[in-house]
């Protein structure tokens, strides 16, 4: 009975404890300044403030930075011949060619391609590979191609319709002209429905997109 009545008066002092512990706390909550609620008036000044402090990057950048890793070098190479002074030499074409899928299936232009012994490919990150035509569509000059070997982390490029573009509208190019690259440049859609015939005469291209 004695230890019982030991046991009561230690439980009797906890709880004594506990309740002064719980008031400090209260009393020192209610000695703070108040956190005041956000309202949307202080969200829109907030994302104003970093609007005009903060340097973005322009469309396009950000185009560039989205598709430079869907695009590829391509190189058409045809049989080695020698020039004047003896020394062996490859003819080739240099073009560029864009990520459809994953799985390593380019698109690029024909004449790039076009009657080449070796097609070899330059992807993003830097790695190399050989590649085959799997498919042309000579009176649009497009070709496309099966790469032997591709990165692990390979990207396919985003597609969409062309239906809703209209003369004006922003556009970005990103490739390798004249095989120098990865080249970017920015302007405006000139005009659709364009044709264009090859310089020989022998080929005309319809449905281009002049920018």
């Amino acid at each position: 009975m004695q230890n019982l009545s030991l046991h009561n008066i230690h439980l009797l002092w906890s709880g004594v404890g506990l309740l002064a512990l719980l008031l400090a706390i209260s009393l020192f909550s209610s000695m703070q300044p108040g956190v005041r609620k956000l309202t949307q008036k202080d969200i829109n000044a907030a994302v104003l403030k970093t609007l005009e402090t903060a340097v973005l990057p322009s469309p396009a950048v950000k185009a560039y930075e989205a598709i430079m890793p869907s695009v590829v070098r391509v190189t058409g190479l045809g049989k080695p011949s020698k020039d004047k002074a003896g020394d062996e030499h490859a003819d080739r074409s240099v073009g560029t060619g864009v990520v459809i899928s994953d799985k390593g299936i380019i698109l690029t232009n024909l004449h790039v391609v076009q009657g080449a012994q070796t097609i070899k490919l330059t992807f993003a990150d830097g790695l190399e590979s050989t590649a085959s035509v799997t498919g042309m569509q000579p009176e649009n000059d497009l070709a496309v191609l099966q790469a032997h070997k591709i990165p692990d982390d390979l990207m396919a490029a985003t597609l969409r319709s062309t239906a809703d573009l209209a003369p004006g509208d922003g556009v970005v190019a990103v490739g390798y002209p004249f095989g120098i690259g990865p080249s970017a440049s920015s302007g405006v859609i000139s005009g659709l429905k364009r044709s264009f015939r090859s310089p020989d005469g022998q080929q005309i291209i319809t449905n281009l997109i002049q920018f």
